[in-house]
């Protein structure tokens, strides 16, 4: 069994004493891992940083086997985020989170294209946070959990939405909200793809896809934690915005 394609390394694990277990991303055939003989060489030690894209090839003799890969890099992306925490951070949340949400060799293509763009901005840390904003919106969605902001879920109005339910994902007004407010989660405009972005708002509204993400990702899906990776991003984003 043998398969090319590109994809984003995750993570590179040590094997043994010279090779790694590579994670990757990949359009075609999602999270995939494979052994890479050779990782601690000169060479290519300095080139396997998560965010770096690669040109794969994978084979092994069955296909549910672990496998080895050959690769050849073809661009890094760490060194767009080594000179600022907050995008060090935002690296270390997405390769992460995708570790820890994909299931093995299931094809995300639209997420895949989503991933690439958001990690080709890394050197951009101005709009980064809204970028990565939208990419946990995409990872809900394709997750299954999307958020549906349109409308409220209780008047069915387009005016007024200030909450999200923290059951169905669903806007709910001030009106619709009643006696439940208290209870609903917060809905920034900047959700809705309204406003200016500003990074306390980003960060106020990483607490609502978190909420989902926590809760029917790791807790109902996964039985486990969200990744710390996640939290020190926001943490840092936070830490942005008192700045400002």
């Amino acid at each position: 069994m043998d398969w090319r394609d590109t994809g984003i390394l995750l993570s590179a694990r040590r094997h043994g004493e010279t090779s790694a277990i590579l994670e990757v991303f990949t359009p075609e055939r999602g999270r995939h891992a494979g052994v890479l003989r050779g990782a601690s060489s000169r060479r290519m030690a300095p080139l396997l940083q998560p965010g770096a894209q690669l040109d794969l090839a994978w084979r092994a003799r069955l296909e549910d086997q672990l496998g080895s890969f050959t690769v050849e890099p073809m661009r890094g992306r760490a060194h767009a985020a080594m000179s600022d925490r907050l995008m060090l951070a935002g690296l270390n949340a997405v390769t992460t989170l995708l570790l820890f949400c994909l299931p093995e060799r299931e094809a995300h293509p639209a997420l895949y294209r989503d991933t690439e763009t958001l990690l080709d901005l890394l050197d951009q840390p101005e709009i980064w946070p809204l970028a990565y904003m939208r990419w946990e919106m995409s990872l809900l969605e394709e997750l299954g959990f999307g958020l549906d902001l349109r409308v409220c879920a209780v008047t069915g109005t387009t005016e007024g939405l200030i909450h999200v339910s923290p059951r169905s994902g669903r806007a709910v007004s001030a009106k619709g909200a009643g006696e439940w407010a208290d209870r609903m989660l917060p809905l920034p405009p900047v959700l809705r793809g309204q406003g200016t972005a500003e990074d306390g708002e980003v960060a106020l509204a990483l607490g609502t896809t978190g909420h989902f993400l926590a809760h029917r990702i790791a807790a109902d899906m996964l039985h486990k934690p969200l990744p710390a990776a996640r939290a020190r991003f926001i943490e840092a984003l936070e830490r942005r915005a008192r700045q400002q």
